[in-house]
């Protein structure tokens, strides 16, 4: 029996790992997004940008919104309506791409990334672990300014120009752009990222390329396209059409062995 047993294990068919077919690993994923999170605890730079660059972008807007008089024409309602709005899309399109600039170059700089591609992880993984931990808390960071915004102009600011903000379109755009908005941040930091040399160039140059889309959503803000939800949801399908091909892009251009060795694979 014990040699048929081993007989029966030696020509039993192995099951296939994850990295041969070709599978993401949750697990893997995971335990990069843990770990990134705890640096950006330690991380005071990462820590700030964070907390501080939200209330900066949100204090504006409160501010214009509240300095509207009851009898503004409508004209000046809408466009005042819409720099404040566009402000509030600074938030996810800005504090990602400051802190997704750092996830290569920073690793780099700190002696900390050759151990991290040298382990199993496999490049997707990687760079997925690497937005997802950017992605979640610049999100409720997002949403939480917003939330905060919509509930002091419900308090505090007229009737009329409180009704503007609360068109069911508007907050529809605001609520479907902002998570696309971070994503083609993410992607486009963490492009730049891998090229960089420096942080602070990771940065700057982060930040230049987040604010295109911005463009976009300023059309839907400003009045130029009329908000509705059916135009909302038109621009969120292409934005997110863009933000799958960055991240189809940012994956085949990503070598680790490139930025491990400093040689581009064969």
């Amino acid at each position: 029996m014990t040699k048929m047993t081993k007989m029966t294990n030696q020509v039993r068919p192995q099951q296939p790992t994850e990295r041969a077919t070709g599978r993401l690993s949750r697990t893997r994923i995971l335990a990069l997004v843990r770990k990134e999170l705890n640096d950006f605890r330690r991380n005071r730079l990462i820590a700030t940008t964070m907390a501080v660059m939200p209330l900066l972008f949100m204090i504006e807007p409160v501010i214009t919104v509240f300095k509207l008089p009851a009898n503004a024409p409508a004209s000046r309602l809408d466009a005042l309506v819409g720099v404040a709005t566009l402000e509030l899309m600074l938030i996810p399109a800005l504090v990602p791409a400051v802190v997704a600039s750092y996830a290569v170059v920073g690793e780099r700089e700190q002696g900390t990334l050759e151990p991290v591609l040298t382990t199993p992880i496999r490049p997707s993984e990687f760079l997925l672990g690497k937005a997802l931990a950017v992605f979640l808390p610049a999100l409720g960071v997002a949403y939480t300014m917003y939330g905060v915004f919509l509930a002091a102009v419900g308090l505090f600011a007229h009737a009329n120009v409180a009704h503007d903000i609360f068109e069911v379109p508007r907050i529809v755009a605001q609520l479907l752009f902002t998570p696309l908005l971070a994503l083609w941040s993410i992607w486009a930091a963490i492009a730049v990222s891998t090229r960089a040399g420096d942080v602070r160039v990771a940065q700057q140059l982060s930040s230049l390329a987040s604010l295109p889309p911005l463009a976009v959503t300023a059309l839907v803000g400003f009045d130029v396209v009329k908000p509705t939800t059916t135009v909302a949801v038109v621009i969120g399908a292409a934005l997110l059409l863009v933000d799958t091909v960055a991240w189809r892009l940012v994956s085949a251009f990503f070598h680790s062995e490139r930025l491990v060795t400093g040689a581009k694979p064969a």
